[in-house]
């Protein structure tokens, strides 16, 4: 499918894309671009890719695709460092969770050469790192696909085959709608999670070592969630500010009126709450994203 693909940033996302590259044999080769020594060292220990360099400018020469798997905020940095070492008509494609902000990054440093095809693999689990990839992470998950306006058809093409060879099935989304749908779908919700982990160790040593102690499946699943990528995280919430204000803006309107109808002891409000509630959760079920853990989150 391509004759070269370089991926930028090597951690969970991008060394299980290079795994399912390898599997599905969709490369002739694959170049890893890492700011860590280390982390190029051991992609080449696992046998992830061809060739490994800590300096994107010397990665991307001879690349068809090139895969940006790094934080939102480092989009612009990269955009700078490989704008005039890329291939005329190479793809540039990414798998952040923000895009608006990501597209802002990218086309108006990279030559007009080159196709901007974003993306985001909506599939991910809490550990880092390249040896934590599987070529199986992107099965029967979605990957939405936001290109530009003037992106040509062609490439927008490719993008999609490519994660649909992963597995993955692919919808088209303008960004600006990607970018609130995932703010209620993930960010709010990672947000919310660091917020009560927060709280919990705000409290008094006894009570926190309980609470750790004695962990219910609440607690415990919203740990996962704060246990992800701070740098990650920290970009997402910066880069898709409005859309993640917007959400907490409801959930604090939302917050506002439980907190009331517990104070009334309101028990019809609280019951058709927490049923209207429940019957979201059946249609996760019955779509089958309730059986996945989710990002936090290439």
């Amino acid at each position: 499918m391509f004759k070269q693909i370089t991926i930028i940033g090597f951690g969970l996302i991008g060394s299980s894309i290079a795994r399912a590259v390898i599997e599905h044999k969709l490369a002739d080769s694959i170049i890893c671009v890492d700011q860590s020594k280390d982390t190029c060292n051991k992609v080449l220990s696992l046998g992830l890719a061809d060739d490994a360099t800590t300096d994107p400018a010397l990665g991307v020469p001879g690349s068809d695709l090139v895969i940006l798997c790094v934080p939102v905020g480092a989009m612009a940095t990269i955009a700078d460092q490989i704008a005039d070492h890329l291939e005329e008509g190479a793809i540039i494609t990414d798998v952040g969770s923000v895009k608006e902000s990501v597209i802002a990054a990218l086309q108006p440093r990279l030559p007009a050469a080159v196709h901007i095809v974003p993306a985001h693999p909506i599939a991910g689990t809490e550990f880092s790192g390249p040896e934590h990839g599987f070529a199986e992470l992107f099965i029967n998950r979605w990957c939405i696909v936001t290109p530009l306006q003037q992106t040509e058809l062609k490439a927008i093409e490719r993008v999609t085959k490519l994660w649909e060879a992963f597995g993955s099935k692919v919808e088209i989304m303008k960004a600006e709608q990607h970018d609130l749908v995932l703010g209620i779908t993930s960010h709010l919700p990672h947000l919310i999670a660091f917020s009560i982990v927060g709280t919990a160790t705000d409290l008094e040593d006894d009570i926190k070592s309980e609470v750790i102690k004695y962990s219910a499946s609440g607690f415990r699943d919203f740990t996962r969630l704060a246990s992800s990528d701070p740098t990650m995280w920290r970009d997402i919430m910066i880069h898709n500010k409005d859309a993640v204000l917007e959400m907490l803006q409801r959930f604090n309107e939302d917050l506002s009126a439980l907190q009331k109808a517990i104070r009334k002891g309101d028990q019809d409000y609280l019951y058709n709450y927490f049923t209207d509630t429940r019957d979201v959760r059946q249609k996760i079920i019955e779509v089958g994203q309730a059986d996945y853990v989710y990002p936090d989150e290439s």
